[in-house]
C-alpha cells in the first residue's frame, strides 16, 4: 500500500483546516485566494488538483459541503453562481447537488467514503434519499460519542477512519463495519476531539492543523492510512 503522508498547516493563521477545505480521492476544494504554497501542499499530499471556491460568500468550505468521489453535496446557502462554478470545475464525473435542508452546515451533518455515509439523525426524510442517490452509498443515521452532528467527529477515507476519543468500542466497530475500513479514536490540534475541524484527508494523505502534535500525527497516519505510516 502506498505511503500515507501527513502535513501540518494553518489557513489564515487558523489551525482548523477542516473548516476551510474538503477533499476526496478525486478532488479537493479550497478557499478562494489560498496561497500558492498551500495549494502546492494539497497537490503533493492529497494528489489532487485544488479547486478554489466560496460557499455562501465565505471561505468555510469544509463546513458547508460534504460528499465522496461520486458526488458533492452543497449547502442550500450557496449561491447559484457558486454551484455553477463547482459543476464546471468538477466536470461530468462528479454530481454536484444542493442539499435542501433547514440545516445549512452540510459538513457537520455528513461523513462519507465510497462505501457508506453517516448522516445527522435530524435531517428531513427527503434529504436522506438525496444523499443516497448522489453519493450512491447506503446511508446510516445515528449519533457518535454523544454528538449528533456526526460530520464533525468522524473523518474517513477509503483506507481508514478517525473518530472522537469518547466514541465507545461499539461505535468504533459500527463505523469500521459500515465504511469497510479500520477506525481508530484520536484527536487533532493538541487534544481536540472534533477531528474533522482539524484535518482534511483522502486515501493518499492528510493535511492537519498546525497545532497537531507529533503523537497525534502518528495516530492519524495509522488511522487514516489503514495502519500504514
Amino acid at each position: 500500500m502506498a505511503k500515507f503522508d501527513v502535513q501540518a498547516m494553518s489557513i489564515m493563521g487558523n489551525p482548523n483546516v477542516g473548516v476551510y477545505m474538503f477533499a476526496t480521492d478525486k478532488y479537493a476544494i479550497v478557499p478562494e485566494g489560498l496561497e500558492e504554497e498551500k495549494k502546492e501542499a494539497v497537490r503533493e499530499v492529497l494528489g489532487v488538483e485544488p479547486i478554489e471556491a466560496t460557499i455562501a460568500g465565505t471561505r468555510l468550505i469544509g463546513v458547508l459541503v460534504g460528499g465522496n468521489e461520486r458526488g458533492l453535496l452543497v449547502s442550500s446557502s450557496a449561491t447559484d453562481e457558486e454551484v455553477r462554478a463547482l459543476k464546471e470545475a468538477l466536470g461530468d464525473g462528479v454530481i454536484v447537488e444542493v442539499l435542501k435542508s433547514r440545516n445549512n452546515a452540510v459538513g457537520n451533518l455528513l461523513v462519507a467514503n465510497s462505501r457508506a455515509a453517516l448522516l445527522y439523525q435530524g435531517v428531513e426524510k427527503e434529504v436522506v434519499k438525496v444523499v443516497q442517490d448522489v453519493l450512491d452509498v447506503e446511508v446510516y443515521q445515528r449519533s457518535i460519542a454523544g454528538v449528533s452532528t456526526v460530520g464533525s467527529v468522524v473523518a474517513v477515507t477509503n483506507r481508514g477512519g478517525l473518530v472522537h476519543p469518547d466514541a465507545s468500542e461499539e461505535e468504533v466497530r459500527f463505523l469500521s463495519e459500515i465504511f469497510g475500513v479500520p477506525v481508530l479514536t484520536g484527536t487533532v490540534n493538541f487534544g481536540i476531539g472534533f477531528v474533522r475541524t482539524g484535518l482534511v484527508a483522502n486515501s493518499r494523505g492528510a493535511i492537519v492543523g498546525s497545532e497537531t502534535s507529533g503523537p497525534e500525527i502518528a495516530r492519524i497516519q495509522m488511522a487514516l492510512g489503514g495502519g500504514e505510516g
